[in-house]
């Protein structure tokens, strides 16, 4: 099984983003010059600060003492300090985990970060102002910045379906299969990070450590709530009672967004990409599952992901083309027939041969490994 790479151990060398990494960088090396702090608690660093070399450095959200910053300001640093009040960091230098999102739930979602970062997201978009919109894209742009360290060097597999899948029925528990035998076989899996189909891969991975009776007993526990509606606490309590009971659960991407706000994310993804932004993690979801993409039965946004997949795959603009495995033969030929523009398509082109169409989730883990050659 695929574990997720140590972060720092991949990430730029001039970035600093914890205060473990803060210490051992004045300690190893007595300066700071050309370095990126991002987001890390300074104020108990001012001696450290005041006697080293910050030139040329740059401190993204650090809260630091008055005369700290004055000094490496005249050192010709740039600080850029944290803005207050903001319900989430936008200077951040690692993804989300879903305590994080979801701290504060038994006071109801709407008490969490991710239920109040919605509502600043709502309330900025409508006022229209353009110090929101900056913070908004340096926040995308930090987690984006996160996501590629985390999977430098992994292979990702996405798996893409519809949030309208609910907990309690074979669909679900065939998409939670599914991303078990895929974290089993030492893929990363990637999903929207939702509700549904999206969380059912979530939580297959997240069960893959695990023997059988954890995920039927999970998929018991879990349907007591089966959707988001009319309770996200319902739903997401449900979600976060399966984490207490089995805690050493497998990784897995989930890479949601504030855009579609009234759809929380899911507590199974052991790391969280959210976005503000749609149109960045649509395509940032696609572009990171360079070892293919599962496509369950899903509705119109599933239908934009597999032709936003296709669409480089046809143009081989990102490198060769990646597998696609659409799952479901009446519904991606009959109900929304899909598989046979994606066959005219990849006619005669090296797309071809990584294109398949299976009728049971079961087959989709072959039909991966054959298409990946």
């Amino acid at each position: 099984m695929q574990t997720m790479p140590a972060h720092a151990a991949h990430h730029n060398d001039r970035e600093i983003e914890s205060l473990d990494e803060f210490d051992a960088t004045v300690s190893a090396r007595a300066t700071l010059a050309g370095f990126r702090v991002q987001a890390v608690d300074l104020t108990d660093r001012t001696r450290e600060l005041l006697t080293t070399d910050t030139a040329g450095a740059v401190f993204l959200g650090c809260p630091m003492r008055q005369d700290a910053a004055a000094k490496v300001r005249a050192d010709g640093a740039m600080v850029f300090l944290p803005v207050p009040d903001l319900p989430f960091d936008p200077y951040r230098g690692l993804l989300y985990s879903p305590d994080e999102l979801f701290a504060s739930l038994p006071d109801g979602y709407e008490a969490t970060p991710d239920a109040r970062a919605y509502a600043w997201f709502q309330q900025t978009k409508a006022d229209g102002d353009i110090f929101a919109s900056m913070l908004r894209s340096i926040h995308d742009d930090a987690v984006s910045d996160a996501l590629d360290e985390l999977l430098r060097g992994t292979r990702v597999v996405g798996v893409m379906g519809g949030h309208a899948m609910a907990r309690g029925t074979e669909e679900y528990a065939g998409a939670a299969r599914l991303g078990r035998e895929l974290a089993r076989a030492g893929y990363t899996v990637a999903t929207g990070g939702g509700p549904g189909a999206m969380e059912a891969a979530n939580l297959g991975a997240y069960a893959a450590p695990y023997d059988n009776a954890m995920l039927t007993e999970s998929l018991r526990l879990l349907a007591k709530a089966p959707k988001f509606t009319p309770s996200i606490t319902d739903w997401a309590s449900a979600a976060f009672e399966v984490r207490t009971r089995w805690p050493k659960g497998g990784t897995s991407v989930g890479i949601p967004t504030w855009f579609y706000g009234h759809e929380p994310p899911n507590a199974f993804a052991s790391h969280i990409a959210k976005y503000f932004a749609n149109a960045t993690r649509e395509d940032g979801l696609l572009a990171r599952s360079t070892a293919g993409v599962v496509f369950l039965p899903g509705a119109a946004g599933t239908v934009q992901e597999i032709f936003d997949n296709a669409t480089p795959n046809y143009y081989e603009s990102r490198g060769e083309p990646t597998p696609m495995v659409l799952v479901g033969r009446a519904h991606w030929t009959e109900r929304l027939p899909t598989w046979p523009l994606l066959q005219a398509l990849a006619r005669e082109r090296s797309m071809e041969a990584r294109i398949a169409l299976v009728d049971r989730i079961e087959e989709a883990p072959g039909a991966l490994k054959r298409l990946g050659g």
